[in-house]
Formats: structure tokens, C-alpha cells, sequence
């Protein structure tokens, strides 16, 4: 197959990339840049914003991934960077959109990136049928996902990717997250009773490249591993895994201090299950948080 995506660059882009290059896959990158890599990945330049230079190759395409979004972990959350996060999701996914709309011959299959957060920060346990809460977050899921929702009236079958934070040796917040720990003064953030969302990385790359190949699967996946996880018991298994105490708690006030309102991502948090997922047949590699550490820092 012939695959291009959208944010590859990232720590996702290129575990993904890796995965399809082993097997054989032409893997085609929309960067800042145009240049081919040592490894074959061609990476053509675009500005996100117009189909000029690049679109005509959708023509050539069998797969497009949508990856592209300014990183949440932006501290400090200003206006300007909120203005950011929409506008850096949403104007790639209409730009991507358009160049499906005006190729000869469009791809099988259009993957689109959005996250977990799209059902809120509070409720029962939620799943793909749970409507999408009404706080920033969620709503700027919506739009994310919203940007392409057009290529499916061009009868190109689109999946939907509700992803959880991904943990990865390189990349990602695992590192940020295990650093206090590592310092000795690990310990639950806030009261520690709230979700902590996470995928292993090979499970994420797995569940893509499941969704991709299997012809049936269209809408919406959640990409969350399948044990509800709380923060308390994360950061619990994490210093066990560190050989580190687990002691130190961090008040949720403090972290609303230091952060402001980016620190919702630490101290609230919804319990959600990939329910589709599991029902579709993919087996995850990593199912509980210890054994997913265990072997990413073995």
C-alpha cells in the first residue's frame, strides 16, 4: 500500500511509519519540508493550509492518516494557544479534505486522529456511543473530527481515532511523568481517584494498522487500553516498576496553581473503555498498566 500522512514527524508518525516500512508499505510524510530519508520515507512539503504542490498525489494513495495537532501538553493554556490547538487541527483536516475532493482517484480509507477527551472529564463509564461532553476539550474533539467528516460523502471509508495518551520509550509524557518519581517524591496527583487514560505504543500502532486492514471497520475507535486505570493506581504501579517509594501526594490545588486550566488533563479525568475495539476482534498486547510498564522500562 501506499500511505501518506499528515503530522508523521511525530513520535506517533514514526512508530506507525516504522511499522508499515517493515512490511514492505510505501510510507509518503507531510512536512515543512521536502527531502527523502535514508530509510525511503519520502516527505513532501506543504503548508496545511492549501493542496498547491502536494494534492495530486492522493491520486496515487491507498491510505491517508491524519495526525496533525499541536501537542495539549502546552503550558502555559493562553488564548492564543487554545486558538492554537483548534486552528492547528482543524485547518490541516479541511486542507486534507479538500485535496480527497479534488483527486481523479481517492483513497480506500481516511484515519483521523482525536482524542479521548471528547466525552468530558466526569460520568459513568463511557464508550463510542457516549455523546461528547460540552467542556473545551470535548468540543475541540468535535471540530477535529468534524474537519474531514466530508470525505465520507465521497464514499471513502473513514475511522475515527479516539486515542488516550500513548506510552513510548521515546516520546509522549511517560518520561515527564516518571521523572518525580524517579526523584523519590512520586505519589498520587490530586485525590488520585481520577482516570488516568493511557495505550501502550505498540497497542496504538497495532489498533491503526487493524483499522486500516480490516475493510468492515468504519466510525468511531476508542484507542484507550482496556483496564480502567485510576491515577493513584498508575502512579502507584509506575514506582513499583521504578523501585521508587510512593508517597508524596500532590494537592489539586496546587496543580491548578501552577498549571491553571491546562491541569485538567492531570486532575480530572473519565473512565472509558474501547468497547468497539475489543468487539471487532483486536487483541490488545497490553491490557494492564503493569505489565505495559514493565516492559517499557525493562
Amino acid at each position: 500500500m501506499k500511505i501518506l500522512i499528515a503530522g508523521g514527524s511525530g513520535f506517533l508518525g514514526r512508530a506507525l511509519t516504522n511499522s508499515l516500512l517493515a512490511d514492505g508499505h510505501e510510507v509518503f510524510i507531510l512536512s515543512r519540508n521536502s527531502r527523502i530519508s535514508s530509510d525511503g520515507i519520502q516527505f513532501i512539503k506543504w503548508d496545511a493550509k492549501t493542496t498547491q504542490g502536494w494534492g495530486q498525489l492522493v491520486n496515487e494513495m491507498d491510505v491517508i492518516v491524519n495526525l496533525v495537532g499541536r501537542t495539549l501538553a502546552s503550558w502555559p493554556w493562553t488564548a492564543s494557544t487554545k486558538r492554537d490547538f483548534h486552528d492547528s487541527r482543524v485547518q490541516p483536516g479541511l486542507t486534507l479534505a479538500q485535496a480527497v475532493l479534488e483527486a481523479d482517484r481517492r483513497p480506500g480509507i481516511f484515519v483521523q486522529v482525536s482524542g479521548i477527551n471528547h466525552y468530558g472529564l466526569h460520568g459513568d463509564l463511557a464508550d463510542e456511543s457516549t455523546l461528547p461532553a460540552d467542556d473545551f476539550l470535548a468540543q475541540l474533539t468535535v471540530q477535529w473530527e468534524a474537519a474531514t467528516k466530508s470525505v465520507e460523502e465521497l464514499g471513502v471509508r473513514r475511522v475515527i481515532l479516539r486515542s488516550a495518551p500513548v506510552l513510548a520509550k521515546d516520546g509522549g509524557l511517560l518520561s515527564l511523568m516518571a521523572l518525580p518519581i524517579k526523584l523519590f517524591a512520586g505519589g498520587p496527583l490530586g485525590s488520585g481517584k481520577q482516570a488516568m487514560p493511557w495505550i501502550h505504543i505498540d497497542d496504538w500502532v497495532g489498533g491503526v494498522r487493524f483499522l486500516i486492514e480490516n475493510e468492515n471497520m468504519r466510525g468511531v475507535y476508542n484507542l484507550i487500553a482496556p483496564t480502567p486505570t485510576s491515577n493513584a493506581e498508575f502512579n502507584r504501579t509506575l514506582a513499583n516498576v521504578l523501585h521508587r517509594p510512593y508517597w508524596f501526594p500532590m494537592p489539586a490545588f496546587l496543580l491548578r496553581i501552577l498549571l491553571g486550566e491546562m491541569s485538567v488533563l492531570i486532575v480530572e479525568g473519565r473512565f472509558a473503555q474501547p468497547k468497539r475495539l475489543i468487539e471487532s476482534g483486536y487483541r490488545f498486547k497490553f491490557e494492564a498498566a503493569r505489565e505495559a510498564l514493565a516492559d517499557l522500562f525493562k
